[in-house]
């Protein structure tokens, strides 16, 4: 969790990497069913033009919770994205997907049937980005830039190994992974940031 000024702090940072790409939302919250399990809260807190990547699993709980959040991204301009389930997308009105860095060959495909969605995929390594590239994503989420509690087995690509792989890729970044109001001065040459822990308010009680 975090307070309303570090979550300031992050969406300032986002904006400024984001100078380049006006038409992609700069801030991206990613749900998470264990860290997360009702987003709307963090989703209403969200600057305009920050968009939402709803990763829940539970067939029955992702249709309702789409359905939520989708009313609330309508209501505060934000933009929504349904994480592998392009049917789910299309049928609460979402502005886009999110593809898994296994399933980037569907990207050519979803862009055929739905030309307007703002795709995107995950990558984690300059290989992913490449491929997500040449299947015809929009931007790209590589992961994880920083260690991250989630992914303890999984040492992060670092700072500066992440910026190479940002400044060198023909498709936008966004750094995701351990990233906070902390270590956000050390992020460049991205097109923005997503989070999950960096972007829920902290409850009063």
């Amino acid at each position: 969790m975090a307070s309303a000024l570090a979550r300031a702090k992050l969406a300032r940072a986002a904006s400024a990497l984001n100078a380049r790409f006006p038409h992609l939302p700069p801030l991206i919250l990613m749900t998470d069913e264990e860290r997360l399990p009702d987003p709307a809260a963090a989703v209403r807190a969200l600057p305009k033009g920050a968009a939402i990547i709803l990763r829940h699993r539970s067939t029955d709980e992702r249709v309702k919770l789409a359905e939520t959040l989708a009313a609330i991204a309508r209501a505060r301009g934000l933009c929504l994205l349904i994480a592998g389930d392009a049917e789910l997308a299309a049928r609460i009105g979402a502005g886009g997907l999110h593809l898994a860095e296994a399933r980037l060959r569907e990207a050519a495909h979803i862009r055929a049937l739905h030309p307007s969605w703002l795709i995107t995929a995950a990558a984690h390594s300059m290989r992913g980005v490449a491929q997500a590239a040449r299947a015809g994503a929009d931007a790209v989420l590589l992961a994880p830039v920083f260690p991250t509690s989630s992914h303890a087995e999984r040492a992060g690509l670092g700072a500066a190994r992440a910026r190479f792989i940002a400044v060198d890729s023909p498709v936008p970044v966004y750094a995701l992974g351990g990233v906070n109001a902390a270590n956000v001065a050390r992020l460049f040459g991205f097109t923005g940031i997503a989070a999950i822990e960096a972007l829920i308010p902290i409850q009063s009680s």
